[in-house]
């Protein structure tokens, strides 16, 4: 199986989709379901580690059934040369789930989560408070009718090694 221009080959999205549908699988299971030895799954893993493909084996938790039905995006515009002042701060939010640097108008876009629309209120005061933010624009998600996911990237590679 030749490699494809990242690196990944099929034998690798085959891998990763495993661990996505089943992350507790242990290596000589994946191996088994695979049909490749023990320590070629070990090897395996250990470079997508290494190469920071495969960054851990997180649980997939839902938010709302923990108390965090509201989901927020909000674009900040921030202070010149503070992003890193920022970014730290916004990370000691406990609600702020994710912040990407960005082009366009803004400068970071943050993903937060609230339980309610007054604990939303709370948490925008907490970001709007952070030393360098200028001015914010948030939006409140309705749904998500396509989550967050890399499946059909690893489908494409499993099937036709590119």
């Amino acid at each position: 199986m030749a490699p494809n221009v990242e690196g990944l080959d099929a034998l690798d999205a085959r891998l990763l989709l495993l661990l996505a549908d089943e992350p507790r699988l242990g290596v000589l299971e994946c191996s088994r379901r695979l049909g490749v030895a023990r320590g070629t799954v070990q090897a395996r893993m250990d470079r997508l580690v290494q190469r920071g493909i495969l960054l851990g084996f997180p649980p997939d938790l839902d938010l709302a059934a923990m108390g965090y039905g509201l989901t927020a995006f909000a674009v900040l515009e921030i202070a010149q040369g503070h992003r890193g002042v920022v970014a730290k701060q916004l990370a000691a939010i406990d609600e702020v789930c994710e912040v990407h640097a960005t082009t366009g108008q803004g400068d970071l876009f943050v993903r937060m989560v609230a339980r309610s629309n007054a604990d939303l209120q709370r948490v925008i005061d907490e970001v709007v408070s952070v030393t360098g933010v200028r001015r914010t624009s948030t939006s409140i998600a309705l749904s998500t009718p396509v989550p967050p996911r890399v499946r059909p990237l690893l489908e494409r590679l499993a099937e036709t090694g590119e």
